[in-house]
Formats: structure tokens, sequence, C-alpha cells
């Protein structure tokens, strides 16, 4: 079994296999541009952001009814488990849905389903965050968030994702304090392809607790000097910097860097279905890929755990398990 973790970026769209994809498309009779699953899979060469959010948000297509979603969730988190994930926290893009006429609350209710289920499952422990997409206004994104409080008691947090540049942190202001008033925990996706500034405005303006991706923080050593002070999360994705031309090659991942650097950093999947893994998956390769050895990769274990917004006493029953657990 693989070291228990946490995994705290990833988008449940993302989660979207090829298979699961021509199932639901033949389920809700949805035309996909594709023959077969193979000709789909060629279609995940990427050579930026925008290039896979084109197909992302194509693809969701075929999500339409609770038990899509009910479904989508439940087969990743049936792959997390089987990867050590022990505590997850899901990203879902309720803007991608409404714009196809499907509603919020069909959405929450059937990832919901979905997480109940895993507590009895698979033993794992989840938690729903809410994301705004960055491409459209924030007005938007207050609508999104008014939509939702019915179901706050199903959501712990807000994040902010899709095409980073030219969508700085501080165009959500607004929506991120209202947030925070409802009680909710804030995230952003910064410094993946946006500036080191990025992530700074994330903080500073949007007043976030965790930053997503953040690999661009060693571009500025106030920055990194100020995250390895307070401590501030980054959620990384080892395999998505590469797919999406972040790194050119893995063996050339900061990952290491970060670590050596004291920050707080994590490895996550984002959209494992398309850019080749899930967490444990990412472990690997960038064990592999960079030389670490188990002492880090306990390290990174434990520092999802400490990331995460978990109460502190499910913190300490999880990290007492990393710390428990023993390499092959």
């Amino acid at each position: 079994m693989p070291i228990p973790k946490a995994e705290l970026h990833v988008h449940i769209e993302g989660t979207l296999e090829p298979e699961l994809a021509f199932r639901l498309a033949e389920r809700n009779d949805v035309s996909l541009p594709f023959r077969s699953i193979i000709e789909l899979r060629k279609a995940y060469s990427f050579d930026s952001l925008q290039s896979f959010l084109d197909l992302y948000y194509q693809m969701m297509q075929v999500l339409r009814t609770e038990q899509d979603f009910e479904d989508l969730a439940a087969a990743y988190l049936a792959r997390a488990a089987r990867q050590g994930v022990r505590h997850a926290e899901i990203f879902f893009d309720p803007q991608a849905h409404s714009e196809r006429g499907i509603p919020i609350d069909r959405v929450i209710n059937g990832l919901s389903r979905a997480l109940q289920a895993a507590a009895e499952r698979h033993g794992m422990t989840t938690q729903l965050i809410l994301c705004f997409l960055r491409h459209l206004p924030q007005h938007a994104a207050v609508a999104t968030l008014r939509e939702a409080e019915p179901h706050l008691d199903r959501i712990s947090g807000v994040g902010l994702d899709s095409s980073e540049l030219g969508h700085p942190p501080e165009k959500f202001r607004d929506a991120f304090a209202m947030a925070r008033d409802l009680g909710l925990r804030c995230v952003a996706h910064a410094g993946e392809e946006g500036p080191a500034d990025y992530i700074r405005a994330a903080l500073d303006e949007l007043n976030v607790e965790r930053i997503d991706h953040g690999v661009r923080c060693l571009d500025d050593g106030a920055l990194v000097a100020r995250l390895r002070r307070e401590q501030i999360p980054l959620t990384v994705c080892p395999l998505s910097n590469v797919r999406l031309r972040v790194v050119d090659d893995l063996a050339q991942h900061p990952l290491r860097t970060m670590l050596a650097e004291g920050l707080l950093v994590t490895i996550n999947s984002d959209d494992p279905a398309y850019f080749g893994g899930y967490v444990e998956d990412n472990f690997t390769a960038v064990r592999d890929a960079l030389g670490l050895g188990e002492e880090d990769i306990r390290t990174l274990a434990r520092n999802s755990f400490h990331a995460s917004f978990l109460t502190a006493e499910q913190r300490s029953r999880y990290l007492a398990e990393v710390d428990a657990y023993r390499f092959s």
C-alpha cells in the first residue's frame, strides 16, 4: 500500500477518464467529436494551459445528471483510495456546468453522495471546494456563490482556477471577501503560468490560506522567504507541469529546490485523467526523476496533512499513520 497522504489539488472534472466519458455520452445521448477511446487519448497532447482547457470544457458536455456527477466522483475516490489517499479536498467548477444549463444543486447533490459514501467504502475523509473560473467576470463568481449558499454545509472553501495569464487575483477581491464572510476557507491557483507577483497578490488581495501550483515563487527570493516564514502551503502538480509545458522535463522540476528552501510543498494530481497519473503516480515519478529518498517522501506526505483543512484531531491521526508507515 502506498504511503498515506492527502490530496489537496484535484479537479473532479479532470478525473473524467475516456472510458467513463464514452459511457456517459451514450447514457445522455451526447455526440463526442472522437470515434474511440484511443483517438480521444491522442488528443491529450497540450502545448499550454489553454490548449488543455479547451478539451477539458469540451468533455464536460457528457456530465448532465446527478448520477453522472456521483459516478465521476465515486470513480476518482476509489482510485485515490488505492493510491493511499486518506483525505481529499476536491475542486469543482459549477460555472462550467451552469453555462450549459446544469444547475448547481444537481452538481453538488451528485458529488456529495459519492463523498458521503467514501467514508464507509474507503475510510476516507473528504471536502468540496467551489472554484471560480477566472476568465469570467467577478460578478459571475459572486452570482455563483449566491447560488451555492443553500449548500454551504457541504462546501468547505472557494478556489480560483482556469486561464491564469491576464486574470490577476485582485480581479476577484470582492468575491473572496464575500466567501470569507460566509465562513469559507480560501485558496487560489497562482504562479503556474502567471508570474510570482500573482502569488503575492493572491495572499495580499484575496487573503488565501493556500496557493495552488506556486512553482513560479522561485523567481522571487523575497516571496520565497515569506512563504517559508509563514509556512504557506503550495499544492504542486508535477506531471501536470510537464504536460502543460510549465517545465520541459520532470528532471528539471523545481520540487527538490522548493523542499530545500523549507517550503510547505505538497504533491497532487491536478487533472489526472488528462495528465498521465494520479497522486501516487506523481509521487513515484518525482521520486525517480529527482532522486528523492524515503524521508523526502515522508516529508511530502506529512506536508499534505499539515496543509489540509482537517481538524487538529483528524490531522494528528493521519500524521501518526504517516509516521508508522514502513517502506517496502
